[in-house]
């Protein structure tokens, strides 16, 4: 009979991570950030109530570790979706996935964005992350943007990126308050494409 491969010390801290994230995702989702504790991670993902303080030592850094897993997660599905695409075809294209992210995924997305609103309390550890993934978002929109070519000059290419990246946290904002109101927030989505439809035409055909 053939052994069964044991796992490495690398490869079951990568499963206890995955597990305690996902643990903390739906805790934060039911419970809210403030009745998360890190004993109860541990117990819910199945290990001892003192794993995820070993892990991580505080909840602060449990949550930064949280927002950056998801935030590459999202990533990677932003750079899929607008590879090769530019200007308008490129914000459609992440406006799109953005929605079907939170269809497909709700706990997850809500999750990280509750993290993300409360990281702008004074004492935060994750301020300066998200500030990070924001300038990252925004310097992607603005390059999509300028690389349509000169139907939009670059000061107006950076007042658009940066009330498309507004929009998004706005609906996101409402769902987070009306989380059963799904169809709303994609009506927001496509709203949100057609008014960057017309702020991105050249202005002779406005």
């Amino acid at each position: 009979m053939a052994q069964v491969k044991r796992k490495t010390q690398a490869e079951r801290s990568d499963l206890s991570d995955r597990l305690m994230r996902d643990a903390a995702i739906e805790l934060i989702v039911a419970q809210g950030t403030a009745a998360t504790t890190l004993k109860d991670v541990g117990e819910k993902a199945g290990y001892s109530r003192g794993l995820a303080s070993y892990r991580f030592g505080s909840k602060d850094a449990l949550f930064s570790f949280i927002m950056r897993s998801l935030g590459e997660d999202w990533l990677h599905k932003l750079t899929t979706v607008t590879n090769g695409k530019v200007g308008y075809e490129a914000i459609s294209a992440a406006t799109d996935e953005h929605f079907r992210f939170c269809a497909e995924s709700p706990v997850h997305v809500r999750a990280f964005y509750l993290l993300w609103f409360e990281s702008i309390t004074p004492h935060s550890q994750s301020k300066t992350m998200i500030n990070h993934i924001h300038e990252r978002r925004f310097r992607d929109v603005t390059s999509w943007i300028k690389a349509a070519g000169d139907s939009v000059d670059q000061v107006r290419a950076v007042a658009v990126a940066r009330q498309f990246c507004a929009s998004i946290i706005g609906i996101v904002y409402y769902w987070l308050a009306n989380p059963d109101d799904l169809e709303v927030i994609e009506k927001l989505h496509i709203e949100l494409k057609h008014t960057m439809r017309l702020l991105l035409a050249p202005e002779e055909m406005k």
